[in-house]
């Protein structure tokens, strides 16, 4: 590299040492920087050092300290844009993801890792374990993601295929692979499954769709039906694990332990109206589907349904149906 071209780069080949070659316990010496800018063909004096450090605090914004350790002065940087536990917590989220596929998921966390120093990316490798768990195989998923984040952005349509396995654990196209024409509102993460909801023209109702389960993914040059009333967060709170159904106002009445449960489910933010000493009851409109026959089941005699009549009902024709099957 020519020396002009190298002095140019100087201060960026520092920055670099600083980011991923140092942290609070791997400081490094001006003779030992010195060194790391010659290995790539750039050549620095002690002085110019100490001002090119200044520049990066002062002009760049780099929080540069420097520690004494023996006779010697070592400078490292102490604040990074990410904290380690915070990084552990991304790359966790990444591998213990059901939609994202394990080949994806090693080279996330290896973009992850490069978010802070190497030492410390050492740390991340070693505490984060990829689950031997279900994870999608459908290597699509993120240009999935991409375009329809470009449709949301552009107001377009989106046009895709939709399958599930069958008994031979083969890919069975819904409608016998007739496109699906829908206007996408949001992506959204629920249940560790990633789902597309919009606008669907086949119900003419908002539905979701998972993500890893779409293929052929296309923008449609249809302008996008809007909905400025959706809201995606209280959409979660209706349509229990994406699994759609009629929607009703339902009364639920709970034992007082299990308000936690109650605010998981429908947020902080839900009216709890007190029944009696050791029960209380919300008022949220649901989803009549086994997803939420489910969560209520789970909790047995400690809930119940107070109405409307026919949620009770089909709430109870599930509950036959459940039995017949043992």
């Amino acid at each position: 590299m020519p020396r002009s071209s190298g002095q140019k780069l100087k201060l960026l080949y520092l920055a670099d040492i600083f980011r991923y070659e140092t942290d609070e316990e791997h400081p490094l010496s001006v003779k030992q920087i010195i060194e790391m800018l010659g290995q790539k063909g750039v050549s620095a004096e002690r002085k110019a050092i100490y001002t090119d450090i200044e520049a990066l605090c002062d002009e760049y914004g780099m929080d540069i300290c420097s520690t004494r350790e023996g006779n010697e002065t070592k400078h490292y940087l102490a604040s990074a844009d990410f904290e380690l536990a915070e990084l552990q917590l991304l790359a966790d989220a990444v591998a213990c993801s059901k939609f994202i596929t394990q080949k994806k998921s090693r080279e996330l966390i290896k973009k992850i890792e490069k978010l802070t120093s190497r030492h410390q990316a050492n740390v991340l490798q070693r505490n984060v374990i990829i689950a031997n768990r279900a994870k999608t195989i459908n290597e699509k998923v993120y240009y999935n993601i991409q375009t329809i984040h470009e449709a949301i952005k552009r107001g377009k349509k989106i046009t895709f295929r939709y399958f599930r396995h069958n008994m031979r654990k083969q890919k069975e196209y819904k409608y016998d692979g007739e496109l699906y024409v829908m206007s996408p509102y949001t992506l959204a993460w629920d249940d560790e499954k990633y789902y597309c909801i919009g606008f669907y023209d086949r119900r003419n109702s908002v539905s979701n769709f998972r993500v890893d389960r779409m293929e052929d993914v296309a923008i449609s040059d249809e302008r996008a039906e809007k909905d400025k009333s959706f809201n995606i967060s209280e959409y979660s709170k209706k349509v229990f694990g994406m699994f759609g159904g009629e929607l009703v106002r339902a009364t639920l009445v709970f034992e007082k332990f299990l308000l936690d449960n109650v605010m998981d489910k429908f947020g902080t933010d839900v009216t709890i109206h007190k029944v009696d000493d050791n029960h209380f009851s919300v008022s949220r409109e649901v989803s009549m589907s086994p997803t939420f026959y489910a969560w209520m089941f789970q909790f047995g005699e400690n809930a119940r349904i107070e109405g409307p009549d026919t949620l009770i009902d089909a709430y109870k024709k599930y509950v036959k149906k459940v039995l017949k099957s043992i």
